[in-house]
């Protein structure tokens, strides 16, 4: 009990030195530079308040949870022996994560707004939504596919190199056939799937099964996944929007 209570009060130390810096650039332009005075001064101090427990809690309950679990079950589907499983799992695992990221969900309803305004897609509430959902899942269904492809380079143990290289050289010359429209959404949705809930996962999956297999290096060769949860979804929502 005393052994957690001193690790939360250790993340709560680090979480007000992280957010440390953002409080002093804002408090320096906005009193410094713009010279006026911090509007709302007890709503901003109890939401610093809120994002630091919230922050806390985050990152604990990724060390106390999350990352062990991710680590036991990429070890424990490794020494099943069962490939088949094991990409059944890394996909389940990268689309679920990504489908639920709040700020997929959050670009994808703002792309949607956009969308309907340009006369894009029809101005309803139906078609809007339609337009946010099909956007999410096609960026889910890509992230799988990406730890999908992770897992086999660690299984095969896969130059990285070479599939960046080419999926960076695919994203270039989609992006001369997209429609401009989507162009922006999928540079943006590659970014935003890497986030709050698919990082810590992903990445406790690959440290956990490069640090399974005999001859892979857990830092070599555990670490990549989120380049390709990066990469796949600016190819296929690039491709979601010729469709579309």
């Amino acid at each position: 009990m005393l052994r957690s209570i001193l690790a939360l009060g250790k993340s709560l130390l680090n979480s007000l030195r992280d957010l440390a810096p953002i409080i002093l650039v804002i408090t320096f332009f906005q009193l410094v530079v713009l010279q006026q005075p911090i509007p709302d001064l007890g709503g901003l101090l109890g939401g610093t308040l809120l994002v630091t427990l919230g922050l806390t809690f985050f990152i604990y309950g990724l060390e106390m949870g999350l990352f062990p679990i991710g680590e036991s079950m990429a070890q424990a589907f490794s020494q099943k022996g069962s490939v088949f499983w094991l990409l059944v799992f890394a996909f389940t695992l990268g689309f679920s994560t990504t489908v639920a990221e709040p700020a997929l969900i959050a670009v994808a309803a703002e792309a949607a707004k956009v969308a309907a305004n340009g006369g894009m897609i029809e101005s309803s509430e139906h078609a809007m939504h339609s337009y946010a959902t099909g956007l999410r899942l096609t960026v889910a269904i890509s992230v799988g596919l990406a730890i999908v492809i992770g897992v086999l380079r660690i299984l095969k143990g896969w130059p990285i190199h070479y599939l960046i290289i080419g999926g960076y050289a695919g994203i270039v010359i989609m992006t001369g056939f997209a429609p401009p429209a989507i162009i922006g959404i999928a540079y943006d949705s590659g970014g935003v799937t890497t986030s709050t809930i698919t990082v810590p996962l992903v990445t406790a999956l690959g440290v956990g099964l490069a640090s399974s297999i005999r001859g892979r290096n857990p830092m070599v060769d555990g670490f990549g996944l989120i380049a390709f949860a990066s990469l796949t979804p600016m190819i296929f929502v690039m491709g979601y929007g010729m469709i579309i």
